[in-house]
């Protein structure tokens, strides 16, 4: 048996949380779509992960597998994106989101200070990520995209990471 391993992971969570409780600690949660889904209980270890960053954790990042589909779909000629394509986008999110934590620099900041900047709210501690530009390999070779353009992109819906309004 067993499912997508969010019971384990919350578990962990929880423990890290006892064990490390002043650290700050940064979550990644991947939400299911209906067009890539293989367990029936995927819908059901979302909530339950969901509960568990809720207590434990003090900053996720919810990626919705829909909305990543859709971008694979949409931004990079992919008919049927499989998880292989869904993981790689994903990867590259978390790359880019964590980039400021792992390198040194004088723009880079530490995990409390991303904390501090993107939590306004202790039990609000869901920011919505985004990411441009998406574009194929083929693509990339002959695009060009200014700063304010990337920008722009930024706040459209269609690159945000979770389907919301």
């Amino acid at each position: 048996g067993g499912g997508t391993g969010s019971g384990f992971a919350s578990l962990l969570m929880e423990r890290l949380s006892v064990e490390y409780g002043k650290k700050s600690k940064l979550a990644f949660s991947i939400y299911p779509a209906p067009q890539v889904s293989t367990a029936i209980v995927e819908p059901y270890n979302a909530v339950l992960y969901t509960h568990t960053t809720l207590e434990h954790c003090d900053c996720a990042f919810l990626v919705d597998n829909q909305a990543i589909y859709d971008i694979a779909r949409r931004n990079l000629d992919i008919s049927r994106p499989t998880y292989t394509n869904l993981n790689r986008i994903i990867a590259q999110i978390i790359s880019s989101i964590t980039a400021s934590l792992r390198f040194d620099g004088a723009l880079n900041v530490d995990l409390n200070e991303f904390q501090t900047n993107l939590v306004p709210y202790p039990r609000i501690h869901y920011p919505v990520a985004t990411y441009a530009p998406v574009i194929s390999a083929a693509k990339a070779h002959h695009e060009m995209m200014a700063v304010d353009e990337i920008t722009k992109a930024c706040f459209e819906s269609g690159n945000q990471m979770v389907k919301c309004d």
